[in-house]
């Protein structure tokens, strides 16, 4: 039975703060198949841990071969086992609600694979996003620098500028000097071709962005120029120099550079922390959003906000949210990778942390219908974290719809600036 909290939910239209979105004409140049649009997304690393064949997995994928109840089958048994995790649901989601699929088999993904073709128009991918996911806005990491207004819906798709390589301490110094026109010799002269940077496209981008954490430790230190100064020319004289403690000695001091940045031209600082993509790869000592505290302290004007609830390290997220004012948190991709952890999260966070600085959502996918199902998944999962706390007396419904309203929509607003953003971006 709907109640108030519930419709609030499902109508009012959510803010995704994270996205990997492709652009339009290469959304239509892909033209992905039903297999490719429900299961190349997170659902593919938990085939691949169920111990799927790999030429079969293969094969799954293929979509030159038309025979898509044929390619379904051969991994059907590995979806039985997989269909109830986070990432399983999400597909049953976005089968449910994009192809009427009740049941996702090989002969109801078959039957439906003509539909698909629909989708893969000019304008469908904003509709879904919009109209049937009813977002309010994307923000989107595509992996570069330029942040330049999307054509296809400029006041709805905002961009992350990357500052992963930098962190990484595996900076490409000819593209660098190629986007800034800054000839990079040194480090003040590093310094100048990151301002030039922001002073490009800070106005225009939404956060800047980081995923260092795929490659490197996200505990970071100080360092000094004298000694990072000789790194550099290393680099410069060979991008394989640098041994791994000397990437991540000129990675901190990028990062930190980045930083000092965000601060000055007040745009956040996204990092990823917590669980990897994928499968058979994680170092877990590299991913807790703990490793940051001296970052957290050193640049106390710089807001961070930590991504994916650091799981399974979302206990220290919590309080690191509690105890740094600087420190804001997104649940992008959280709702999928494990429901029912999201949903105690926001629990916790509620009676924890302050309220305006949570995120509830990002699918952080590349495809549109995917989208569409992690924000159902995120609605449905805000929805039993918020109902809980009505029905265990501890908020009433009104409070309930107060920070539902916080959460979806307003304290995204409030830290990226969105209308700012949308007035900026309008006169470009």
């Amino acid at each position: 039975m709907a109640t108030e909290l519930s419709k609030f939910i499902d109508e009012t239209p959510l803010c995704d703060t994270h996205e990997h979105m492709a652009k339009e004409q290469q959304y239509l140049d892909d033209k992905p198949d039903i297999i490719r649009t429900l299961f190349m997304n997170y659902v593919h690393a938990d085939f691949e841990v169920a111990g799927v064949d790999a030429d079969k997995f293969e094969a799954f994928f293929n979509q030159d071969d038309p025979d898509v109840h044929g390619r379904f089958e051969g991994v059907y048994p590995a979806w039985q086992a997989i269909q109830h995790t986070g990432y399983g649901e999400a597909v049953r989601l976005m089968a449910k609600r994009i192809y009427d699929i009740d049941e996702v088999t090989p002969d109801s993904v078959g039957a439906a694979a003509p539909l698909q073709e629909a989708l893969v128009q000019p304008g469908e991918r904003l509709r879904l996003l919009k109209e049937v996911a009813n977002l309010d806005h994307i923000q989107t990491d595509d992996f570069s620098w330029p942040c330049l207004p999307d054509a296809s819906g400029p006041d709805f798709f905002f961009y992350d500028m990357t500052w992963c390589t930098f962190c990484n301490g595996q900076l490409d110094v000819p593209a660098l000097v190629e986007e800034t026109g800054v000839d990079v010799n040194d480090l003040p002269s590093l310094r100048n071709a990151m301002h030039a940077l922001f002073d490009k496209y800070g106005a225009v981008a939404v956060a800047v962005k980081s995923q260092h954490a795929y490659h490197r430790t996200l505990a970071w230190e100080e360092r000094a120029d004298a000694d990072v100064e000789p790194l550099l020319q290393r680099h410069i004289d060979d991008p394989k120099a640098l041994d791994v403690d000397e990437r991540n000695a000129f990675g901190d001091w990028c990062w930190a550079r980045g930083a000092e940045l965000c601060a000055e031209y007040d745009l956040p600082f996204k990092i990823h922390t917590g669980y990897y993509a994928g499968s058979n790869k994680m170092p877990l000592d590299f991913i807790g959003c703990g490793n940051m505290c001296s970052l957290l302290a050193a640049f106390v004007d710089t807001k961070f906000v930590l991504m994916h609830i650091s799981y399974p390290y979302n206990d220290e997220l919590v309080a690191l949210g509690k105890h740094y004012a600087n420190v804001y948190v997104d649940m992008c991709w959280a709702w999928s990778i494990d429901p029912y952890t999201s949903a105690d999260f926001v629990r916790k966070w509620i009676h924890t942390a302050p309220a305006n600085k949570l995120f509830i959502y990002g699918g952080d996918t590349f495809n549109p219908v995917a989208s569409v199902g992690y924000t159902m998944q995120a609605r449905a999962g805000l929805h039993r974290a918020l109902q809980a706390e009505v029905d265990d007396g501890l908020v009433t419904e009104k409070e309930a719809i107060a920070l539902a309203a916080r959460f979806m929509r307003d304290n995204a607003y409030d830290c990226f600036r969105i209308e700012a953003k949308r007035a900026t971006i309008a006169g470009v």
